[in-house]
């Protein structure tokens, strides 16, 4: 069975992470707090994810 943990596999990379979530939630207009953000809806939750993602995958292909 996979492992399906939110772990942070790079522990330095952690504070990247978060600045890197905190710029894609300003990008499509979500409110983060630090810390626990339980309260956001799905839809929230993903549009952060999903910007996160196409950001990182524009990043590949401009470094191909």
């Amino acid at each position: 069975m996979a492992n399906r943990s939110n772990r942070v596999l790079v522990p330095e990379a952690k504070e990247g992470l978060n600045r890197f979530k905190m710029e894609a939630s300003k990008e499509v207009g979500v409110s983060l707090k630090e810390g626990y953000n339980g309260d956001l809806t799905s839809r929230e939750a993903g549009s952060v994810g999903g910007q996160m993602v196409k950001k990182m995958i524009e990043a590949y292909e401009k470094n191909l």
